[in-house]
């Protein structure tokens, strides 16, 4: 297992991670496997998404932000309910082919962190298993 850091600089954002991610994959030398990468923290989550127009994900962490703000009376004493909701909704983990050493990626499409109680330090796990 390799384990990444990621610091975030916001209250939310949307970090590429693709290339912390494949450097990753070249440093364990697999080959063929199901890479699995995973956020061990509640208030944050990972996501594949476009990467090639940054604006997709400051559109995209608009609208999460309009669907679940802030400030809406939550209970939950320490303030960060939204991000709480936001990362169970994005989800902590994402799986992606490996093949023939690389990620097996969409022509678009990049690995985010997605910040919802920021700024932190925060990781990421990367995990292999061999393709059967």
């Amino acid at each position: 297992m390799e384990q990444i850091s990621v610091p975030t600089g916001s209250r939310t954002e949307l970090v590429d991670i693709t290339a912390l991610v494949e450097e990753a994959v070249r440093r364990a030398g697999v080959e063929n496997a199901l890479c699995t990468v995973f956020v061990p923290h509640t208030t944050a989550a990972v996501t594949i998404n476009e990467n090639a127009d940054p604006d997709v994900a400051q559109d995209i962490l608009r609208m999460v932000d309009s669907l679940i703000p802030f400030e809406a009376g939550y209970r939950h004493t320490e303030g960060n309910s939204a991000a709480h909701i936001k990362s169970s909704l994005v989800g902590e983990s994402i799986q992606v082919i490996v093949e023939g050493g690389r990620l097996r990626l969409g022509t678009w499409q990049g690995i985010y962190f997605a910040e919802f109680d920021g700024p932190r330090s925060r990781k990421v796990w990367v995990s292999f298993s061999p393709l059967l």
